[in-house]
């Protein structure tokens, strides 16, 4: 299988190409500047613009695109920027995927489309919530609108993801390390989380099993509560975590930033991907942890 990624230089996109050379798939890779290496194709989603030929013989495109949600408060510019990071760069490839006639497009999104739910379990049925989030993640899915028309589309409602290098861990394992870790608000919250190596294993079971479209949740199968994960992490860097951010605290100095990012929750379970035989490496936090400290 030939296949074109946008977002191929962050954690999530390095290990995902690196996984498909592995299994014996061929990988391009667009790049928003001068294509270099011979596997890059050069593109600008604002000028609508992608290199010719970047689509000869391509099975499936897999978009990752999207700025950082944090650090800093969601200002009104800022929430912009991070809305035109998904939405023009998807609308790009969605339309080229149905110029083309590519037949599967693989798009980003995050378990924050379901707003916060407390306690209740949510599967990919479970309709948009409240909030910031869950109004970006449902632009961004909309935005595939041209490719829905002929392809197979997959949504990847994606957890917080675990790793060595980068992601969640990089901002929390500082903390730990110097004991300062610590609940969130309550820690009731349920954070849906995910190992590195199930991540890209579940984009390339959706790559390759053709029945799948649609809404897909990345997560781990065993959802925790912030206190949950917050004793989990301690535990792993053996450092005590004994301290507690109170939700005020972070409204104030993230403002709705922080209320989403740390005191929102999702009870999110990965249904579609168990019920299409997908087997994770890291079925428990502590697995997941143990691979990623």
């Amino acid at each position: 299988m030939r296949v074109l990624i946008a977002g191929s230089g962050g954690l999530i996109g390095t290990a995902l190409a690196t996984r498909l050379r592995e299994t014996g798939h061929d990988v391009r890779r667009l790049v928003r500047r001068e294509a270099e290496a011979a596997d890059e194709r050069g593109w600008d989603p604002p000028a609508a613009r992608i290199d010719e030929g970047a689509f000869d013989g391509v099975d499936a495109v897999v978009n990752l695109c999207g700025a950082p949600l944090l650090p800093g408060r969601w200002s009104a510019m800022r929430k912009q920027v991070l809305l035109d990071s998904r939405v023009e760069p998807t609308e790009v490839l969605a339309e080229a995927v149905a110029e083309h006639g590519i037949p599967t497009l693989v798009n980003a999104s995050a378990v924050g489309f379901y707003g916060n739910t407390g306690s209740h379990v949510v599967d990919e049925t479970a309709q948009a919530g409240g909030g910031f989030l869950a109004e970006l993640c449902s632009a961004w899915e909309d935005a595939t609108a041209q490719a829905d028309k002929n392809a197979r589309v997959v949504h990847l409602r994606t957890g917080l993801v675990l790793a060595r290098k980068g992601g969640l861990l990089d901002v929390l394992r500082p903390l730990f390390s110097f004991a300062l870790g610590g609940r969130l608000g309550d820690g009731r919250q349920f954070m849906p989380w995910i190992a590195l190596e199930d991540e890209v294993g579940g984009i390339v079971h959706a790559l390759e099993h053709e029945t799948l479209a649609g809404p897909v949740n990345l997560c781990g199968p065993a959802p925790v509560t912030n206190a949950e994960f917050t004793k989990a992490l301690g535990h792993a860097v053996s450092r005590p975590a004994p301290w507690w951010v109170p939700g005020f605290a972070l409204k104030a100095v993230l403002g709705e930033a922080g209320e989403e990012m740390a005191l929102y929750g999702q009870r999110a379970l990965p249904r579609r991907l168990e019920h299409t035989g997908y087997e994770f490496r890291h079925r428990t936090l502590e697995s997941a942890l143990a691979a990623a400290t």
